[in-house]
C-alpha cells in the first residue's frame, strides 16, 4: 500500500458517513498560546467544541500535521516520531459513543477498508473516578461487535483526555494492535508494549475550568485521532515506520552518504530521518519559523543540529541536510504540495543552519581537547557543558573520550541533564499556559480586540497591511503584520485611539456562514497561512471589520474594555509586532 492510499481510504470512509473533509491547519497555531506547535487534530477545532458552529457542519474529517517534543528521548524507537500525521474525525453534537465505536470498528475490520483481523485488536476504556463513573457503555458497545471482554481493559488517567489545562475534555477509548510475532494473547495487558495504540476516541462531554471543576459542554462531542505512521506500519506488517515507504528513501540516502548500513546504526539513522522530516515540515509551512534561540525557532534549531551531530557521528563529510530534505520532500509532495513550492526556502535555511553549527562544532571540539588534557575523566558537569553550549550529545563526548583512552562521568551528566529537563519543562509550562483554548473572558476580549487592531492598522497606517500571525494569552495579545518600517509614536497612538473609538461605539459582533468565494468578494480578511474549505465562518464587527475566524468573541465591542498598545517592534524581515492589553 502507498501511504497516500491509507489517507484516501480514511477520508473517503468518513465522507461516506456524512463527514466533510477539511484541510490540515497550519503546523504553527496562530491564535493559541498554549502550545508551540499543533499537537493534535482537535487543537485548531477547540472553539467548536465549546459551542461555536463550524461552517462545514457538525461532522468533520481530515489529516492534520502535528509536532510534539515531549517524547524527545524516545525518538528512534519503534513507535515515536517528533513530527507525525493524525487522521481525525469529529462529531460536534451529531453522534456519540455508540456510532463512533461502530464506525471505528467498521473502518478497521471491514474487508472493503483496512481488513485488520479482530484477534489482533484490543481496547481500553475509562475506569472512572470520583467525578465520573466507569465507562461500561463503551465496553458494551465494543462487545456488541464481537470483541471479547478479555480484550477490554479499564484504565485510569490515560483514558481521560483534555485539550489542555482547561477546556473541552472527556473519557476515551483507545484501540491497540498486536505488533508481536505469532498469535496475540487471549487476555489484553495494557502495560504490554507489544500492543501498539493506533486510535483514540475521546467522548468530549465536559468543560474543565482552571480549578479542575467539570461542567457539561453545550453538546456531547467526539474527537478521534488515528496515528497515521503507526497505522501504516501495522498494515505493512513492519516493526517500525522507519522501515516503510515513509522513511526508507531517506534512510537509504543516509546509508549512501555515511557508507554505513542501517542495521548497524539504526538509532542514529532513525533520529536523523525523523528530525529532518520535522524540520522540512516546519520550514515548509505557510506560517514557517526559522532556526533561532527562542520558542519555536529553538525547537527547530535543536532538531536540525541533533540531526547534524548524528550525521557527523556516522562519518558523513560535508553538508548533507538539504540533500536529505530533498529526498523527504519527494516522499510527501503529492500529499502536501506546499513542500515542493517552498523547497528553495527549506534547503537554504537548512544549509545556513548547518554552516553555523559547523563553527560551533569546531569550538566544542577545541573545548573538549582542553578538558581531556586536564584529567583522565571528563566530569559530568563538563560533559553537560559540551551538550548545552556546543550541542554535543553524551554519545559524541563518550566516543571522543574513548579515542583518548579516558572516560566520562555518565552518572553526574544524567543528573545535570535531568535538572535541565525539569527547568525547561517548568519554564515552557509557565510560558505557554492558557491560550485561546482556555476560552476565558480575558482571552475572548483580547481575541476580539485583534480584529479591531487588524482593521485599525489598515485604516490608519496602510491599506496593504495584513495579519501575519497572532498569539493570545489571558494577559495580553501579540499581533504580527507585514510592514517594512517601525511605526512612529504618532502612528501607534493613532491606531490605539482608533481601536478605542470603535470599542466605545458599542458595535455588535456577529457571525455568519458564507461560501469561501462570497466571503472573499465581501473583502473579509483572511488569516495568514490558513487553508479554508468551501464554507467559512466570518465575524462582522458592526460595519467596521469583517474577518474569517472561528471564534470565540464578545457580543458587543463595549465588553472589550480599554485597549492599550504596550510595545511595537520588529518580528522578522518585513514583519512588525504589536503587544497590547485590555483594561
Amino acid at each position: 500500500m502507498h501511504p497516500k492510499e491509507l489517507i484516501t481510504k480514511y477520508l473517503q470512509f468518513f465522507e461516506k458517513k456524512g463527514h466533510t473533509i477539511i484541510p490540515s491547519a497550519s503546523l504553527i497555531p496562530l491564535n493559541d498560546a498554549s502550545v508551540l506547535f499543533n499537537t493534535a487534530g482537535m487543537q485548531p477545532l477547540a472553539p467548536y467544541f465549546l459551542g461555536e458552529k463550524h461552517p462545514e457542519g457538525p461532522q468533520l474529517v481530515n489529516i492534520q500535521k502535528c509536532l510534539r517534543t515531549v517524547d524527545f528521548e524516545n525518538i528512534g524507537d519503534n513507535t515515536h516520531n517528533t513530527f507525525f500525521f493524525m487522521l481525525g474525525n469529529w462529531s460536534l453534537g451529531a453522534y456519540f459513543k455508540k456510532d463512533s465505536i461502530a464506525m471505528s470498528f467498521e473502518f478497521l475490520t471491514s474487508k472493503k477498508w483496512l481488513n485488520l483481523p479482530l484477534d489482533k485488536l484490543a481496547f481500553t476504556v475509562y475506569k472512572g473516578d470520583a467525578k465520573i463513573e466507569a465507562d461500561e457503555a463503551a465496553a458494551r458497545y465494543w462487545e456488541s461487535h464481537g470483541v471479547s471482554r478479555k480484550r477490554i481493559a479499564f484504565v485510569g488517567k490515560d483514558n481521560f483526555w483534555s485539550a489542555g489545562e482547561t477546556g473541552p475534555c472527556g473519557p476515551s477509548t483507545e484501540i491497540f494492535y498486536w505488533s508481536g510475532k505469532g498469535d496475540a494473547p487471549a487476555e489484553f495487558d495494557a502495560e504490554d508494549e507489544t500492543w501498539v495504540e493506533i486510535w483514540n476516541n475521546v467522548f468530549m462531554a465536559y468543560n474543565k475550568d482552571s480549578d479542575g471543576n467539570l461542567s457539561n459542554l453545550p453538546a456531547k462531542n467526539v474527537d478521534t485521532g488515528m496515528g497515521f505512521e503507526r497505522t501504516f506500519t501495522t498494515i505493512m506488517g513492519k516493526e517500525s515506520a522507519y522501515e516503510t515507504a515513509l522513511f526508507i528513501p531517506v534512510i537509504e540516502k543516509i546509508e549512501k552518504l555515511s557508507h554505513k548500513k542501517y542495521e548497524e546504526s539504526k538509532k542514529e539513522m532513525r533520529i536523523m530521518a525523523d528530525h529532518i522530516r520535522a524540520a522540512v515540515f516546519v520550514l515548509g509551512d505557510a506560517n514557517y519559523v526559522v532556526p533561532s534561540n527562542v520558542d519555536r525557532g529553538y525547537i527547530l534549531r535543536r532538531l536540525i543540529r541533533r540531526a547534524i551531530r548524528y550525521g557527523k557521528m556516522l562519518g558523513i563529510e560535508g553538508s548533507f541536510t538539504s540533500q536529505l530534505a530533498t529526498t523527504t520532500i519527494k516522499i510527501y509532495d503529492d500529499i502536501f504540495p506546499e513542500l515542493q513550492e517552498n523547497k528553495k526556502r527549506i534547503q537554504e535555511e537548512l544549509q545556513k543552519e548547518e554552516t553555523k553549527f559547523a563553527l560551533t562544532l569546531e569550538k566544542g571540539l577545541r573545548e573538549f581537547e582542553k578538558m581531556a588534557a586536564r584529567a583522565d575523566v571528563i566530569s559530568g558537569k563538563d560533559a553537560f557543558l559540551l551538550f548545552q553550549s556546543y550541542g554535543f550529545p553524551l554519545e559524541m563526548t563518550q566516543e571522543l573520550a574513548l579515542e583518548q583512552n579516558i572516560t566520562v562521568d555518565e552518572v553526574i551528566f544524567k543528573e545535570e541533564y535531568t535538572k535541565h529537563q525539569k527547568l525547561s519543562r517548568t519554564a515552557a509550562g509557565g510560558k505557554f499556559k492558557g491560550g485561546l483554548a482556555d476560552n476565558s473572558e480575558e482571552t475572548v476580549r483580547l481575541h476580539t480586540a485583534t480584529h479591531l487592531l487588524n482593521e485599525a492598522l489598515r485604516r490608519v497606517v496602510s491599506k496593504d497591511i495584513q495579519q501575519r500571525g497572532s498569539n493570545i494569552t489571558p494577559e495580553r495579545l501579540r499581533f504580527d503584520f507585514n510592514f517594512d518600517r517601525k511605526l512612529t509614536s504618532e502612528e501607534v497612538k493613532a491606531v490605539e485611539d482608533e481601536v478605542n473609538r470603535v470599542i466605545k461605539k458599542g458595535l455588535p459582533v456577529k457571525r455568519e456562514e458564507l461560501s469561501f468565494e462570497e466571503a472573499k468578494l465581501l473583502g473579509a480578511q483572511m488569516e495568514f497561512g490558513v487553508k479554508y474549505g468551501e464554507k467559512v465562518s466570518v465575524y462582522f464587527v458592526g460595519d467596521y471589520s469583517k474577518e474569517f475566524c472561528g471564534g470565540p468573541h464578545v457580543k458587543n465591542t463595549k465588553e472589550i474594555g480599554k485597549f492599550k498598545i504596550v510595545k511595537e517592534k520588529s518580528s522578522a524581515a518585513g514583519v512588525r509586532r504589536i503587544k497590547a492589553v485590555v483594561q
